[in-house]
């Protein structure tokens, strides 16, 4: 399943996390990449260590705690700490899958990588290039999102970044491990919310219907759900 999420920063929290990346001190990208990889990728990258990255990943864990689409498209059981890269003129990512297992330095901590994101943070009219090209169920998707908006997508998804030709591309990236690791799973359970909710909008969730739609999503979340 491929989303986009609206929203998952305001103004405010936009112009806090810029404040303090955009003079941070940057450096190769390859720092995190594997080794496949590396040859494909071009790009600077705040190392994930440093007081600035840890501040906007905080504030960026924060504006996906406040999404209910994040959660209900997600079911995030972990987050790994919200990464940001930088694209300049001339800077690429070609194509590549994601590590399935992520493991934050210097730390037990370690996520399966079911979901990529990468949450836009530079004004698309900012710059020429930098379209995030995902390659999956559905055919090609070509996403450049406003700034504060976010796409989730599988990441076992061949992807890449379009070279950039004019102005500097800005995002923060992560990966999410689902409670519910199967995607056709997830879009089903997703697509079941989804409807329970706009159904709710006319008939109010105490209706005997949606008592029922409801226990039929909770009973299937139960059996899908790795916790």
């Amino acid at each position: 399943m491929l989303i986009a999420i609206p929203d998952i920063l305001d103004v405010n929290a936009l112009y806090e996390i810029r404040a303090l990346i955009d003079d941070a001190e940057w450096v190769d990208g390859a720092i995190t990449a594997g080794h496949q990889s590396t040859l494909a990728k071009n790009n600077n990258q705040l190392p994930e260590e440093s007081a600035a990255a840890q501040a906007a990943g905080n504030i960026v864990l924060e504006g996906l705690g406040k999404s209910p689409l994040f959660f209900a498209a997600a079911l995030p059981a972990k987050v790994y700490p919200p990464l940001f890269n930088r694209y300049n003129a001339g800077h690429e990512f070609r194509a590549h899958i994601d590590n399935a297992v992520r493991i934050q330095p210097g730390s037990d901590f370690r996520v399966r990588t079911d979901l990529s994101a990468t949450l836009f943070l530079a004004d698309p009219d900012s710059y020429d290039g930098g379209e995030l090209v995902i390659d999956g169920q559905f055919g090609i998707q070509r996403i450049k999102l406003p700034a504060g908006h976010m796409v989730l997508y599988p990441a076992s998804s061949l992807h890449h970044v379009e070279p950039i030709t004019r102005g500097i591309r800005i995002a923060s990236f992560f990966w999410i491990q689902s409670m519910v690791r199967n995607d056709d799973h997830r879009r089903s359970l997703f697509e079941l919310d989804s409807a329970i909710q706009t159904i709710a909008i006319d008939r109010g969730h105490a209706d005997a219907a949606i008592v029922q739609l409801t226990g039929v999503y909770h009973n299937l979340l139960r059996q899908w759900a790795d916790v």
